[in-house]
């Protein structure tokens, strides 16, 4: 059978990157040809899953194997976080980041990503977007609604979900993919950028997550770090704050609890995603930065600094 246009690029794509093993293309392709089986059996929502334990050890085993013979980076964690990891961003940087009009080429973005592995930006055709069913929702018994999230920016990715895919993804322009960010934004779900070793190592995709279906968000509360703070926390104006309790409830890493009546926010939970912030009547809360939690993801600064 002959391959897929889009397979063809994505393998042409691989061929071309530096650095990346084959072990790193047959990864990316299985995890992208097969994405629902893939994060099933990884959540262990699927009837193979017990099966699919030994083949996922072995890949780990192969994936630290190769980690180890790297030099240690700032963040490494010596889990599967240092390959596969998502960036939180707050909806006006997510809003931004799929309305690019342009190429654009940002690698290895420690500051932004603390990593030792997948943190590049290598868009090609970014207005190429396509939004694919979300495989951790699909995977759960009782998924939250909608399913069509996921949204899969820039070239060879957009084309491979809708070639593979044509059931379960559809081609969409900015202003759509835009006005998904902010109906999830509405609905309290995280924005994550993120990011894959097997997927050329670099960027492909904004998530947008919930606690409850989200594997990268229960891997993250279970001790993985899979997500990168956006670099804001969250803070409270307690002149304004009466402690009603709707941002401790609509908070995603359950950042904010309340102590003797006065709201406190964990800044090592606290990942700056900004959902508490509409949620809150009375404005008492706004993201401020914070350099000891990296730099935000800001494509602008990205553009600029490409241009140099």
């Amino acid at each position: 059978m002959k391959p897929k246009p889009s397979t063809r690029s994505f393998f042409a794509e691989w061929k071309a990157s530096a650095g990346l093993s084959l072990f790193d293309l047959m990864h990316g392709y299985v995890y992208l040809r097969w994405p629902y089986f893939y994060i099933a059996n990884a959540v262990g929502r699927h009837p193979l899953s017990r099966v699919a334990t030994a083949f996922y050890g072995a890949v780990a085993w192969l994936g630290q194997w190769r980690f180890r013979r790297r030099p240690a980076a700032p963040g490494a964690s010596g889990t599967m976080a240092d390959g596969y990891h998502g960036k939180v961003m707050p909806l006006a940087g997510a809003r931004k980041l799929v309305t690019l009009k342009h190429d654009l080429t940002a690698r290895n973005l420690e500051h932004v990503l603390p990593y030792p592995v997948a943190k590049d930006i290598i868009l090609r055709h970014p207005d190429h977007i396509a939004v694919l069913q979300c495989p951790c929702r699909t995977a759960r018994a009782k998924p939250c609604q909608p399913l069509d999230v996921c949204l899969i920016v820039g070239e060879p990715f957009a084309s491979f979900v809708l070639e593979h895919h044509p059931q379960k993804a559809r081609r969409i322009d900015a202003d759509e993919a835009v006005a998904i960010l902010e109906a999830e934004d509405r609905r309290g779900h995280v924005h994550h950028a993120f990011f894959k070793d097997g997927v050329l190592g670099r960027f492909y995709a904004i998530c947008n997550c919930c606690r409850c279906c989200c594997g990268a968000m229960q891997a993250h509360r279970n001790g993985i770090p899979m997500l990168a703070s956006s670099g804001y926390v969250a803070e409270v104006d307690t002149t304004r704050c009466v402690a009603c309790g709707t941002c401790a409830k609509s908070c995603q890493f359950e950042a904010i609890t309340f102590v003797d009546g006065r709201k406190v926010i964990d800044a090592v939970r606290c990942l700056g995603c900004g959902v508490c912030v509409p949620k809150c009547a009375r404005d008492a809360i706004q993201l401020r930065r914070d350099p000891a939690r990296g730099s935000p993801l800001e494509i602008e600064e990205l553009v600029t600094a490409a241009a140099e």
